[in-house]
């Protein structure tokens, strides 16, 4: 699997960049979100988070320019039903991905629905699904509420991510905390990740 890139950019398009990684040239497919993020251009030294996403017919890598878009990206895939990579690269060029959470907090199915490729019953399913199954939901509203640092919502809604029930990430993320305060995303995910399979 290949988990992220480091390179230069040897061609940009909206949707698309070709990263050079010691003379070997990987296609990467990017939401808006990340082209911008990035204000990719021809030459520009990048550091992607990607996805390899693995088909019959096709072997395709996604990368994005922050792990809150990646997480956002699997959590589509891999927890709503009927939502493939398209759909979910739809949803990350079409809004900004604090704006997503927002609106799946709120419940706000018609602006969802107002993402190109995105219909109201796709829009429904992932609010509910996102609400009811992952437990994504209350992670948002306590970092909104100040109730979490954001690096501890970032690491909990990774956890969630990889599959972790929200209840039990929350709880190897506290515990981290109580031993480094001032643990970095990656720090509280590493030690999280070792609490939960211990």
């Amino acid at each position: 699997m290949i988990a992220r890139l480091r390179g230069k950019v040897l061609e940009a398009y909206p949707n698309r960049l070709v990263v050079d990684v010691h003379g070997v040239g990987y296609e990467v497919l990017v939401p808006l979100s990340t082209f911008d993020r990035l204000q990719a251009s021809t030459g520009l030294e990048v550091d992607l988070r990607t996805h390899l996403h693995i088909r019959e017919t096709a072997h395709t890598l996604y990368g994005f320019a922050t792990e809150e878009e990646r997480d956002v990206f699997l959590m589509l895939i891999d927890r709503v039903s009927g939502i493939g990579p398209a759909i979910a690269m739809a949803v990350l060029s079409g809004m900004p991905v604090s704006r997503f959470k927002t609106c799946v907090v709120a419940g706000e199915v018609a602006e969802l629905s107002r993402i190109k490729g995105l219909g109201k019953k796709t829009a429904e399913r992932i609010v509910l699904e996102l609400k009811d199954k992952v437990g994504v939901a209350d992670t948002w509203q306590h970092a909104a509420a100040g109730a979490m640092s954001a690096s501890a919502a970032d690491a909990e809604l990774a956890l969630i991510a990889l599959g972790y029930k929200q209840v039990d990430s929350r709880k190897a993320v506290r515990r981290v905390l109580d031993e480094d305060a001032a643990a970095t995303t990656e720090a509280l995910i590493r030690g999280a990740l070792r609490s939960l399979q211990a």
